[in-house]
């Protein structure tokens, strides 16, 4: 694996922190890869008819 530092708002360190203090995961950084990897599965999912990606980011 590979260290990856990143910047996240306050509030979304305390929601997962709250998720590990809740048993939903062991660590933040579990956390954080189970969200990658949704993120990931999802785009996979959304391809136009042409097989590209749609953007992930949904405003």
């Amino acid at each position: 694996m590979e260290r990856v530092t990143l910047r996240i708002p306050k509030q979304q360190i305390d929601e997962v922190e709250r998720m590990v203090e809740t048993g939903e995961f062991p660590n933040r950084s579990e956390a954080i890869r189970s969200a990658v990897r949704d993120m990931l599965n999802e785009q996979d999912g959304e391809r136009d008819e042409r097989g590209r990606n749609r953007n992930w980011a949904k405003v």
